[in-house]
């Protein structure tokens, strides 16, 4: 018997995603709303409650609106939105986060799914704050660059447009410093101290890089890049989706620079350190539609379903 699946805004660039990934499994069963009916809560109502797993590809406010239709106890959400990434009632959808966390998403109905550039960045910060080499009242800063994708239809359309010379360059923005990922940021590393935080987009469809640099001197006493690596590696050992890359990775040193494209059309997330003997930066890649958004959500749907985690990815 197949699970029923419905995508609540699935024609938003991770709703789209979210279709591609399931359309070949034959475990799935897609639910479907009349184009005339999308903005009709009772039909919306109905198909989210027929559900056996939905996925919420919205707007905060119109994802809470849309998670208190659901009145069916057997309906799993997965909330792609920031609404709920650090609400109590709902389960950060990271599986690597820490040991237990795939439990929590096989037994709750709530699935908050984590923003692109806090993925990135809780993966490199998470291991290091449990291991106690970077202590969490530290401030710390980090910059992402990102590929034009994440900004939505309106910012795809405008970049494939062409013709406007502002789009040429790298554009940083985030300059508020208040980016909306900053709270999952800390609430799912530990970190007590608000980081600093640049969020970059560039001239290019997809791909995600978000790098953390550090000075060993403000880490627990004898903190190197060997450790942070080994770290890194005993957090993820065995981890299908986590890709600790060697310390220094010798292809990007022989090249000069790095590729932030490089974890494109995966599922995967590559980590790297890079140092010298007092500073490290630390780097995390991965695809800002894949396991930056739509694929993480996938993969959670397949671990609370008890499929295998890989499936369809």
């Amino acid at each position: 018997m197949a699970y029923q699946v419905y995508v609540d805004g699935q024609e938003g660039t991770t709703g789209l995603r979210i279709h591609e990934y399931l359309a070949q499994r034959s475990d799935v069963e897609l639910l479907r709303i009349d184009p005339d009916k999308r903005k009709d809560p009772a039909e919306r109502a109905r198909l989210l409650n027929a559900a056996d797993v939905a996925f919420l590809c919205l707007p905060d406010a119109a994802a809470r609106e849309a998670a208190a239709l659901v009145t069916n106890p057997n309906t799993c959400l997965i909330d792609a939105s920031t609404a709920h990434r650090t609400s109590p009632d709902w389960v950060f959808g990271l599986p690597e986060l820490a040991a237990g966390q795939r439990d929590k998403l096989r037994k709750s109905k709530r699935i908050a799914n984590p923003g692109c550039h806090a993925s990135a960045f809780i993966l490199l910060a998470r291991p290091l704050v449990d291991a106690g080499l970077l202590p969490a009242a530290l401030p710390v800063s980090a910059t992402s660059i990102t590929g034009y994708s994440g900004g939505g239809k309106k910012m795809i359309e405008q970049y494939q447009a062409g013709g406007d010379d502002k789009l040429l360059s790298p554009r940083p923005y985030g300059l508020t410093l208040s980016h909306k990922h900053i709270p999952e940021m800390m609430a799912h590393t530990g970190l007590t101290a608000k980081p600093v935080f640049l969020p970059i987009v560039g001239n290019f469809y997809k791909g995600l890089a978000v790098s953390l640099p550090l000075h060993f001197a403000q880490l627990a006493s004898g903190t190197d890049a060997t450790k942070i690596h080994a770290a890194l590696q005993a957090h993820y050992a065995g981890e299908r989706f986590v890709r600790v890359m060697p310390l220094q990775d010798p292809a990007t040193l022989e090249s000069g620079f790095f590729d932030v494209q490089g974890s494109n059309d995966t599922n995967d997330v590559d980590l790297f350190v890079f140092a010298h003997d007092t500073q490290a930066v630390l780097i995390a890649r991965l695809d800002n539609l894949g396991k930056g958004a739509s694929g993480a959500a996938v993969q959670c749907m397949n671990v609370h379903l008890g499929v295998d985690e890989a499936l369809g990815l």
